[in-house]
């Protein structure tokens, strides 16, 4: 079918959440899942979660925003950057793969990596995102039930 000549393509329907209270990750979430799949009381029962629910074998990679230092050369500035770090296992090790890192820091096993976690967690103002597969996420087995 053609369209008339000046006529305007039409459209496809975006879904689109407009920011209120502060809740863009919610927000950013539905936008990107194109539906109203989150509330803030999901989001945040997600997010109270203790780490030790996370079946990391299940999980591919995991993603942090972490707040970090500036400095120019040797003098440390007290302002603060955003910067993402990735954590991923390889062969039973897992690593803190931080661009900022001359090479790979071993962070050990579960434990391990819990360890780093809690204590990225414990700083504040720390994201964590999870990579898995798309079988793992429509299972929903990257979180243990028990």
């Amino acid at each position: 079918m053609s369209q008339a000549p000046g006529a305007q393509p039409s459209r496809p329907s975006v879904y689109h959440e407009r920011q209120r209270l502060e809740l863009c990750a919610v927000h950013a979430l539905n936008n990107v899942l194109q539906q109203q799949l989150f509330s803030q009381e999901a989001a945040d029962e997600i997010c109270k979660r203790p780490l030790s629910q996370l079946a990391l074998p299940q999980v591919l990679g995991l993603i942090l925003n972490l707040p970090s230092p500036m400095s120019l050369g040797l003098l440390s500035l007290p302002l603060r950057r955003r910067h993402w770090v990735a954590l991923r296992q390889v062969d039973g090790v897992y690593y803190n793969l931080d661009s900022k890192l001359r090479a790979p820091e071993a962070l050990g096993d579960e434990d391990g990596v819990r360890a780093f976690l809690a204590g990225a967690l414990a700083q504040g103002l720390c994201e964590v995102l999870l990579v898995v597969t798309k079988d793992v996420e429509e299972k929903g087995c990257w979180l243990r039930t028990d």
